[in-house]
């Protein structure tokens, strides 16, 4: 069905004034401003991607590694600055590929390719929360399968999946380690946010929102610390995935794992290894 154009426009609009924001606090104007649209966005993206990544990955360490030191981990589990340098070196070179997904699926969106809308007044707030919550079960789906399958099919693990899992144990773990993959295999993982547009309504910005708060959540799955708060699928979980290889796929909770075979708790894994 087409959208009226005059609508569209306010789509472009939104996305002009985030590029506003964020590009005139970061860069001179000369540098950014002569960009096209499309190009604005993406730097947008990748600059917001960016300081997103380093000061919740920083505050994080802070938190976890010096104010509650041998509170959540032990000294020995904490992993060495080499091994988190590391990792933000992996996630810095696939930093401008990753930004490309939102960049792309803006552009869908202010294309009218989407069932994106532009205002919450346009629904009722029943079904802007309905809505959500079926595009985070339709995200959820996808990240589960998308996951299993760079582990099930060998050439895309071996080529792709493998650079994230040479963290493979608990002092090699940190929340910067959640975006330290091959460009390609975060941006698969992260497709389903784009698809779930063609499928179900959304809100736009709820949907950006969302999308940039992958980096908020892969850093706190990675920080090797069991929350047990059911049923999200926390870092006691994830942990066990980096350990085993064939477990807990999911991205926000545990119940497709459970679906589809691949659950383990953190608390009978820790049972399984006293008694060994």
């Amino acid at each position: 069905m087409a959208v009226d154009s005059a609508y569209l426009m306010q789509f472009v609009e939104e996305t002009s004034f985030y590029n506003r924001i964020v590009l005139s606090h970061l860069l001179p104007s000369n540098l950014w401003d002569p960009l096209p649209h499309f190009l604005q966005t993406w730097l947008r993206n990748y600059l917001a991607g960016t300081l997103l990544y380093f000061i919740s990955g920083f505050l994080w360490c802070f938190y976890i590694y010096y104010l509650k030191l041998n509170v959540y981990l032990p000294r020995d589990a904490i992993p060495t600055r080499k091994a988190m340098l590391l990792q933000i070196s992996v996630a810095m070179k696939a930093m401008p590929w990753y930004t490309l997904l939102p960049t792309v699926s803006e552009y869908m969106i202010e294309s009218g390719w989407t069932k994106c809308y532009s205002r919450i007044g346009e629904v009722s707030w029943i079904l802007y929360f309905v809505s959500i919550a079926v595009y985070l079960v339709l995200v959820e789906f996808g990240i589960y399968w998308m996951h299993r399958e760079l582990h099930d099919i060998k050439p895309l693990y071996k080529y792709l999946h493998a650079t994230h899992h040479i963290y493979n144990k608990q002092n090699t773990l940190s929340p910067f380690a959640g975006l330290a993959f091959h460009p390609l295999d975060g941006i698969l993982q992260a497709v389903p946010h784009a698809i779930a547009l063609f499928i179900v309504p959304i809100h736009f910005t709820t949907h950006l929102g969302l999308l940039f708060m992958e980096a908020i959540w892969t850093a706190n799955i990675h920080d090797c610390i069991h929350g047990n708060i059911w049923p999200v699928m926390g870092a006691g979980y994830h942990t066990i995935h980096h350990t085993t290889y064939k477990h807990n796929y999911g991205h926000y909770t545990i119940w497709m794992d459970w679906m589809f075979g691949s659950l383990r708790d953190p608390l009978l894994q820790e049972d399984d290894d006293k008694a060994e």
